[in-house]
């Protein structure tokens, strides 16, 4: 397995230890429940090593835009099916252009090392 495949398994792992610890941070309710409290701090700790892994082989803009551009999106799913929240127009288009950006950035830039 090649390094650039094993820095974006790592990074695809840990953007869902952020959702997961996201959604649990959501259900701690303010850090009064333990169960989800405790499983929001193992997932964002599981995240933050994993994004390290991730750091190995590609640069820290480059793994923090990926991160936050899928992250977005996929707890902005969250809350909507786990949560029943919705987003108005200009906050899915907002979310839309970060996408974008990132999906740029992935086609176009000799800096994300594909």
């Amino acid at each position: 397995m090649s390094v650039s495949t094993i820095s974006y398994a790592a990074l695809g792992a840990a953007i869902t230890c952020e959702v997961a610890g996201s959604a649990l941070l959501q259900k701690s309710e303010q850090f009064t429940k333990a169960g989800p409290t405790l499983g929001m701090a193992a997932c964002y700790g599981a995240a933050f090593f994993l994004m390290s892994v991730a750091l190995k082989a590609m640069p820290l803009g480059v793994v923090y835009a990926i991160w936050s551009g899928v992250g977005i999106v996929l707890i902005a799913v969250v809350g909507a099916l786990v949560f029943k929240q919705s987003l108005d127009g200009p906050a899915m288009f907002g979310m839309a252009m970060i996408v974008c950006g990132v999906v740029v950035m992935q086609a176009f830039s000799a800096t994300t090392g594909h």
